[in-house]
Order: structure tokens, then sequence, then C-alpha cells
């Protein structure tokens, strides 16, 4: 055939066979009658097998080497070819991202353009100080999307990085919910942690609502975390977790501070005490669980766990006794001052 009716029947143009072949990739070797050269049906199998080629991202050099190279292994170009394609949808996608970005900005002119450019470089630096400036950028100067501002806490490890990202993100309100929510159903523990550090800091009903589903989670640090952050919202859900962070020791006074407070909340008064009362009689609880939860029922609202604290005063263990009779009487006296302060 000649290249006419190649290029026709092959959907390669006339121009593209030419550079072919001056290249060397696909010359035509037949010849016509009267001397032309033409392409054979094996020149035609290697268009299709050239074309394949390119259809896989390889350059035309490549093709040549590859034409070339007799101990060439189709499985090892294409792991390569794998490889190469990953690295530029990855490309693509940071430069989709940061194109996105820079849209919900809403810049107005260029020069908004380059400041949220600037700092979303400021944000990707490998340098923890740079990371820190650009989180604490006035908001007025080149507002970042809240979006971005949490996928950044959830992969921040430095503290000092992760508490101003967390205060830029708080600053944002709660634009930036929806970006957390998607770390809590991590599966690396360290980023369910940060996302349960920044809702703490957001307001609204879905901050708290994902932060009462951590409560759940498999990591204590996640749900007692979790539960402190609950707690300083009223939300009694958390009461269970308090309880058994006075009675585990981390936390303890925050916890009990908080199950202070939320015992003024109509019946949890009753049901607090009667938690903190249930682990205080629990068999194999030692003595210094026991002081934990004794010191929890003195931060109980009014008189609640004063008779409590009396019969405490007279227990087998010592140091638990010493501690609920000094606690009594400074329950007593606080309600003997604000009896005083009433009259």
């Amino acid at each position: 055939m000649l290249i006419g009716e190649v290029a026709r029947r092959s959907g390669v143009s006339a121009r593209m066979l030419r550079h072919y072949d001056s290249l060397g990739l696909v010359r035509p070797t037949g010849r016509t009658v009267g001397g032309y050269r033409e392409y054979t049906p094996q020149d035609v199998r290697r268009i299709f097998y050239v074309e394949g080629l390119r259809s896989l991202g390889l350059s035309l050099r490549e093709i040549a080497r590859t034409l070339e190279d007799p101990g060439f292994t189709p499985s090892a170009l294409v792991r390569d070819l794998i490889r190469r394609t990953g690295e530029r949808l990855e490309r693509e996608r940071e430069l989709l991202d940061r194109l996105r970005t820079v849209d919900a900005a809403g810049p107005a002119a260029w020069p908004d353009v380059a400041r949220v450019v600037e700092l979303l470089h400021g944000l990707a630096s490998p340098s923890a100080a740079r990371r820190q400036q650009a989180a604490l950028a006035p908001a007025e100067a080149a507002p970042v999307p809240a979006d971005v501002l949490a996928r950044a806490v959830l992969t921040e490890a430095d503290p000092n990085v992760a508490g101003a990202l967390r205060w830029a993100l708080a600053r944002a309100g709660g634009d930036g919910v929806a970006g957390l929510a998607a770390g809590l159903g991590s599966g690396d523990a360290q980023v369910r942690r940060r996302a349960v550090l920044a809702l703490a800091e957001l307001p609204g009903d879905e901050a708290t609502r994902l932060l009462a589903g951590a409560l759940d989670d498999e990591d204590a640090a996640i749900h007692r975390q979790a539960a402190l952050a609950l707690g300083a919202r009223g939300v009694t859900a958390a009461v269970p977790t308090l309880v058994g962070m006075v009675v585990e020791g981390p936390n303890d006074v925050e916890a009990a501070e908080l199950l202070g407070a939320l015992a003024r909340e109509g019946e949890w008064g009753g049901r607090i005490l009667g938690a903190l009362v249930a682990e205080l009689t629990a068999p194999g609880a030692g003595p210094a669980v026991r002081i934990r939860l004794t010191q929890a029922l003195a931060e109980l609202p009014g008189t609640l766990a004063l008779d409590t604290l009396r019969r405490l005063a007279g227990d087998d263990d010592r140091p638990v006794a010493l501690v609920a009779g000094a606690l009594a009487q400074m329950v007593e006296a606080a309600a003997g001052t604000q009896g005083q302060s009433a009259g």
C-alpha cells in the first residue's frame, strides 16, 4: 500500500507517517512495479504497534529504543509507565487542588491570587517555622479556605504548628467541620486525634455530633479528648467516659471538674453521684483510685456528696478516710458560707 492508502486505513496522517519514516520507526520496505516504496502488511502492523505504545504515554524516542531492544520486556515497561502516570496524576491533582483553593478564596485581582499561592506554599513548606507563619497570617491579607486548613491540621505533626492551624481554623468558624470529619474515619489514630483536637475548638452542632461519635473510638486518647470537649459543652453523653477517666487517672482533675458542672443538669447530679459511688465500691478498686473518686465527689455541687464524704471519713482505708474527712469539712464550710450569704 502507498502512503495515502495506509493513512486512510490506519488513521495516522501521511505527515506523521513521513515523520516515522524519517526517524526510522516505520519505513516502507516494499516496492511497486514502478519502483515506488510501499508499505507491506508487516510495516502496517508495526505502525499499529507504534501507535499502541504512543497511547500508553511513550515518546517516539522511547518507542524507538523499545523496538530496537531485543531484551525488551513488556511487564517492566508497563510498571514504569504506571509509576510515571501516577506521579503525573498526583501533580495534576495538586494543581487542581491549588486552583480550586485560589478560586474559593475569591481573589479580586492578580495580587490576591499571588498572596493565596504564597500562603499555600507556606503551608506546604518543610520548615515548621514557615508553616506556622503561614497559619498565623492575617485573615484579611489572603483568606485561606477552611478545607485547606483542615487538611493541613490532619497532617501536621509539629505541635506548635498544629496549634496555630487549629487557631486559624477556629477563626474561620465552622466551615472546616466537613474536612475534619474525613479525618475521623482515618485508619491512622494520629490523624483521628488531630481531628478531635481541632473539632474541640470549633462551634456548632455538627462539631458536637462528630465529637460524640468519637466517644466510641478504640483509641483511649481520642475518646478521652472527645469526652473533655463534650463535657465542656455540657453534653451529658460524656459522663461515662469522664467517670472512667477519674478511675484510670489521665486528666482526672479536669474530668472531675466537668462532672461537677454536669451534675448541675437536672437529674444528672444523682446519676453522677451514683456512678462515682459504684466505682468506689467496685471490687479491686485500689487506694489511689478511691482517693481520686473521693476528690471527684467534692466537685459535685452543693452538699450533694456530703453524706457520702462523711461515710468515707470512717473508711477502713486510712488515706481515703483522711482525704474524705478533709473534703467533707470543706464542703460543709462552703455550704455554711453560702447559707450565710443567702441569709
